[in-house]
């Protein structure tokens, strides 16, 4: 199972926010930059790097930001966040990054979505699927789209998607554990999806269950910043 840390940007700087809320703000480094570095140095492969200014105004931002990092290191950068066309999606790969994550266009767009799809192929383009009691929510979770969570990713499976980032954002930032039930029922109707688990995880054993049961990567945010999880525990499964 790959390991994953998140890097989510506001006005520059490294932050996490509580169940998606932009009013619950912590600022964890004024450099993402550093804080990617500090990832590679411990022996990590992999960032997902989220533009929340762009989601919150519906086109990219920090792509600077990506550049730097893609330039500068050799993680593998899956960036996401207010990529809502083919421009924006355009800029997120020529600055580097190797995987895009596509949630709010697949809602609002899903012809636009298809075409990215079939233009970049299944290893580059992720399904973002962030949902509140099964619904999906858009526009960095501003937004509530009406749909259910298994028919998008059923409608969008039927189209050749092989990567799922399904982030419950009842758990997201909350430390109190992922959603294995739902990822469960996923992986169980989705038997070839590569899921990516997002949000809630707290500890080793969290990662644990989510290796368990099938998911192909963990992405690991809070846990890392209030030192709930530490980098070099993570080794034993960044070897494996």
């Amino acid at each position: 199972m790959r390991i994953i840390p998140a890097i989510d940007i506001i006005e520059g700087k490294c932050v996490r926010l509580s169940q998606g809320d932009y009013s619950k703000k912590t600022v964890y480094s004024s450099s993402p930059f550093e804080m990617a570095q500090r990832f590679e140095d411990h022996g990590i492969n992999f960032l997902h790097l989220v533009d929340l200014d762009g989601a919150k105004s519906s086109k990219i931002i920090n792509y600077k930001i990506l550049e730097q990092i893609a330039l500068k290191t050799a993680l593998n950068v899956d960036f996401g966040g207010g990529l809502k066309s083919v421009e924006d999606v355009r800029i997120a790969f020529e600055s580097g990054a190797s995987q895009v994550t596509l949630g709010s266009i697949a809602v609002s767009d899903p012809d636009t979505f298809i075409e990215l799809f079939q233009n970049y192929g299944s290893e580059k383009i992720i399904l973002g699927a962030d949902f509140l009691n099964n619904k999906i929510k858009t526009n960095g979770w501003l937004n509530d789209s009406g749909n259910d969570l298994m028919d998008f990713l059923d409608y969008h499976v039927s189209k050749g998607v092989k990567y799922v980032i399904p982030t419950d954002i009842s758990k997201d930032g909350m430390l109190k554990g992922p959603s294995v039930d739902s990822y469960k029922n996923i992986l169980k109707s989705f038997k070839d999806v590569c899921l990516i688990a997002s949000g809630g995880i707290s500890d080793i054993k969290d990662l644990e269950d989510l290796k368990e049961i099938g998911c192909e990567g963990a992405i690991l945010g809070k846990a890392i910043y209030e030192n709930k999880i530490e980098l070099k525990s993570l080794m034993n499964f960044i070897n494996t």
